[in-house]
């Protein structure tokens, strides 16, 4: 069983190790505009069953209990917290942050279309509203354009876009902002840059109006940065650390039992 002890607790250390590399991910991008934060879970491996429970005893009386040896542990899933975070004012004319639910649309240039949190927005050479990116250019959808004289522009928090134009005080409606939800937005897959993509877990996307039906609200001249917290990961990575130093401790214990047995069977 001494051996056994080994194999477990490295299972221990591997599953301690990912959530170690979550934490790292985590604190990383504290920063990040529209980050979320994720979270390992944990699962128990198969039990090494030395007697079921409700067995016959010597008597042919059932047992109230059995004999279950734990085989470790492994990584069931992460999950990420969607979470507000909070708004940071920058005064960007295109700088959208979502109070509530939601997310904006962007299209990839491969035609797929992805969503973000992050609403640093900026205006391409033909003046329509992209995702501020300098590897990609990724138009928002709806596509909203606005002339390269306008001036004033305004979002509402309902996503209208209007602007003013050079001797005239009158606005022009650019465009309508939509949000776009999930059933399930823990199913999306996070692909990299602030952006997440449909799957079949997410379920099917649906565009609304700001602020209608449960979504969320705009807010120009900001931006919502990540709702990680930084004590709570600091908690999180101590607490694997120790962990992880206790699971070294078993091998050490068992590595430790086995050459004593070993110095046993030399002696007689």
């Amino acid at each position: 069983m001494t051996v056994q002890a080994l194999y477990t607790a490295a299972t221990g250390m591997n599953a301690l190790q990912s959530q170690l590399d979550t934490v790292a991910n985590n604190l990383a991008n504290m920063e990040t505009t529209g980050f979320k934060k994720s979270r390992m879970n944990f699962e128990n491996l198969f039990y090494q069953q030395l007697k079921m429970p409700g067995a016959e005893d010597s008597t042919s009386q059932r047992t109230a209990t059995g004999i279950a040896i734990g085989l470790g542990t492994k990584v069931s899933s992460t999950q990420i917290n969607f979470g507000q975070g909070t708004l940071q004012q920058t005064n960007g004319p295109l700088d959208i942050a979502i109070q509530g639910t939601g997310f904006f649309r962007v299209k990839d240039p491969s035609g797929i279309y992805l969503y973000t949190r992050s609403g640093n927005f900026s205006l391409n050479a033909d003046g329509n509203m992209v995702l501020g990116s300098a590897q990609t250019g990724r138009l928002l959808d709806p596509a909203i354009q606005i002339p390269i004289d306008a001036m004033n522009v305004t979002i509402s928090p309902e996503g209208k876009v209007t602007y003013q134009q050079p001797n005239s005080s009158n606005y022009t409606q650019a465009g309508q902002m939509e949000l776009t939800t999930f059933i399930n937005p823990q199913g999306l897959l996070a692909s990299g840059e602030n952006l997440y993509a449909e799957t079949v877990a997410s379920g099917s996307p649906t565009q609304v109006t700001p602020g209608q039906q449960g979504v969320g609200v705009l807010q120009q001249n900001s931006l919502e940065a990540s709702n990680v917290e930084p004590v709570s990961e600091l908690i999180n990575l101590i607490t694997t650390q120790r962990a992880f130093e206790l699971n070294s401790q078993v091998v050490q214990t068992g590595n430790q039992v086995m050459q004593l047995v070993n110095n046993l069977r030399s002696t007689t």
